[in-house]
C-alpha cells in the first residue's frame, strides 16, 4: 500500500489535521484525529488476532465533496522528507510524546527490517487476500516501501508542514493502485501487529496508543488527499509512445501523447508503468518544459536487472501505451525571484535540469544559470550537444561538461572550483551517491539547505530499477 516517497517528494494542499504537536488525549495533539468530524482514536490490538470492537482501527471517514481543491506552490525540495532513516538522526529537543514513543519503535525494528516487512506483509495477504492485486505480483521491491514510509514519517513527526505535504502527495499517488478509504485499517491492524511482535522491548501499551493515534492521522490525510486529487484529476492517465530515440546502447529518449491534459510544472517527475510489468511503477523526470503540443518526454538508462528500464529502453516502440501517477516533487524555479540557478546533472540527471533551462527561457526573466554535466565519460555526455545548443541561444545559460575519467575530480568537487555561489538556488538531479555528496559540498561552500533543492533520493533509488 505504501510506496516511498520523500522526499523530497511534494506538492501539498491545506492540513487536514489539527496544529497541536503534544499528542495528548485532549484533542490537541496533531496526531489526534479531528473529534468533530471523525471517531476518537482508540487502542488497537496488540499482535493476537483483534476479536474486540474497541481494539480495531477506526474506519477512515471519507473526505467531503467540496473540499478546496486549489492547492499552494509546492515547498523546497530540500525541505522535504528526507532519505535518511529516524534512527540516523537525534530526536529534536522539542519532540512530542508521541515522536518520542514512535521513533524508539523505528531504532529497534531497524535492524530485522526485513523480517518486520515480511511478517506485515504475511499477515496483510493471509488476513485480507483481497488486497493482494492491488500489489505486484514480484514483490521484491515492494516489500521494504512500507518501511521506508514509516521511516520518513517517524522522522518528520513533529514537522507538520513537511509531513502532511509527503503524505498528501502520499495519498495522491495511491490512487493509480486502486487504494481505497476501506484498506487503510486493514493496513493499520497487520502494521500493529508485526511492530508487536518485533519491537518486543520498547512496546508497551502508551506505544500502542501513539502508534494508533499516528497511524490514525496519517491514513487520514492521504484519504483526504486522494478524495480532494479525485475531484480534479484522473488516477492515471493512458499515454502512447510515439517516439523511441535510442542515443546510447543504454539510454532511451521517450516520448508520449496522453490521452487527456496531463498538468505539471519543468523539474517535476511522474511514475511509469509498462504494459510487461503491470503493477510495477517507476520514477522519471520529465525532460523538458510544458509543451504546447502536450507530449512529454523522459531519459531512461537500462541498468542491469532493470524491469521497467529495460523494458522502455529496449523493448518499448511507437504505439506502445504505457500508463502515468500524477505529477510529483518540488524541484521547480520560484519565479516570483531573480536569484541565479545553479544545476548539477549527473547521467540521466540532466532531463529535469534541461527542463528547469526551457522553463527559465519561457519565462522570459533573463537570470544566470549555471549547468553542470557530469558523466564518467565522453560516451555518457548523450545530451551534451542539446545543452550547447540552449547555451548559444541563451546569453545567460552557462554549460559545463564534466567527465570524471578526464578531469579525475567527480562533479560536486568541480562546482567548488567555480563561484561563489551565495546569490544562487541549487538544483541537483542524478544518481542517488551524487545528490548526497553535492549536497555536503555546497552546504560547506556556504549554501544553506533551503537553498538547496532535489528529488527524493529514494524516489531515485526506485527509478534506478
Amino acid at each position: 500500500m505504501f510506496e516511498a516517497r520523500h522526499s523530497m517528494d511534494a506538492p501539498t494542499t491545506t492540513p487536514s489535521a489539527g496544529s497541536g504537536s503534544d499528542g495528548s488525549d485532549g484533542g490537541g495533539g496533531w496526531f489526534t484525529p479531528r473529534t468533530a468530524a471523525a471517531p476518537q482514536p482508540p487502542t488497537t490490538g496488540s499482535g493476537q488476532e483483534v476479536t474486540q470492537e474497541e481494539h480495531r482501527i477506526p474506519e477512515p471517514r471519507q473526505a467531503p465533496a467540496e473540499q478546496q481543491t486549489q492547492q499552494p506552490a509546492p515547498p523546497r525540495a530540500a525541505e522535504t522528507p528526507g532519505p535518511m532513516a529516524a534512527s540516523a538522526r537525534p530526536a529534536p529537543a522539542h519532540a512530542s510524546p508521541d515522536a518520542i514513543l514512535v521513533r524508539r519503535t523505528m531504532e529497534e525494528i531497524g535492524p530485522v527490517a526485513d523480517r518486520v516487512t515480511s511478517y506485515f506483509y504475511a499477515l496483510l495477504f493471509v488476513r485480507h487476500p483481497e488486497l493482494r492485486p492491488l500489489f505486484p505480483a514480484a514483490m521484491d521491491t515492494q516489500r521494504d516501501r512500507i518501511l521506508k514510509a514509516l521511516l520518513t514519517a517517524a522522522e518528520h513527526i513533529d514537522n507538520k508542514d513537511v509531513l502532511v505535504a509527503y503524505l498528501k502527495n502520499l495519498g495522491r499517488g495511491h490512487r493509480k493502485y486502486g487504494t481505497q478509504p476501506d484498506h487503510y485499517p486493514a493496513v493499520g491492524e497487520c502494521l500493529i501487529a508485526a511492530l508487536t511482535q518485533y519491537a518486543t522491548t520498547t512496546w508497551n501499551a502508551e506505544t500502542e496508543a501513539a502508534w494508533v493515534r499516528t497511524y490514525t492521522t496519517i491514513s487520514q490525510v492521504m484519504i483526504d488527499a486522494a478524495a480532494e486529487d479525485e475531484l480534479k484529476a484522473p488516477a492515471w492517465w493512458m499515454a502512447e509512445v510515439v517516439s523511441h530515440d535510442l542515443r546510447t546502447p543504454d539510454v532511451a529518449v521517450v516520448t508520449v501523447r496522453p490521452d487527456q491534459p496531463y498538468p505539471f510544472l519543468a523539474g517535476q517527475y511522474t511514475t511509469l508503468e509498462t504494459p510487461w510489468w503491470p503493477r510495477i511503477w517507476r520514477h522519471y523526470s520529465f525532460a523538458s518544459a510544458p509543451r504546447s503540443d502536450g507530449l512529454l518526454s523522459f531519459h531512461v538508462k537500462a541498468v542491469p536487472a532493470g524491469w521497467v528500464s529495460n523494458a522502455l529502453v529496449h523493448r518499448a516502440r511507437p504505439g506502445d501505451v504505457l500508463r502515468l501517477g500524477p505529477p510529483a516533487g518540488s524541484m521547480t524555479v520560484d519565479h516570483t525571484t531573480d536569484s541565479g540557478l545553479l544545476c548539477l546533472g549527473g547521467g540521466t540527471g540532466i532531463a529535469p535540469i534541461k527542463a528547469l533551462v526551457e522553463d527559465v527561457a519561457e519565462h522570459g526573466h533573463q537570470r544566470s544559470v549555471e549547468v553542470f554535466y557530469g558523466a564518467r565519460t565522453n560516451h555518457d555526455l548523450y545530451d551534451i550537444d542539446t545543452m550547447l545548443r540552449l547555451s548559444q541561444s541563451h546569453a545567460w545559460l552557462s554549460v559545463r561538461p564534466i567527465v570524471d575519467q578526464q578531469a579525475h575530480l567527480q562533479l560536486p568537487d568541480a562546482v567548488r572550483e567555480y563561484g561563489p555561489w551565495n546569490e544562487y538556488d541549487a538544483y541537483l538531479s542524478g544518481p542517488p551517491g551524487m545528490i548526497r555528496s553535492s549536497i555536503d559540498t555546497l552546504r560547506r561552500i556556504g549554501i544553506p539547505g533551503s537553498r538547496i533543492r532535489h528529488d527524493s533520493v529514494e524516489d531515485l533509488v526506485a527509478a534506478t530499477d
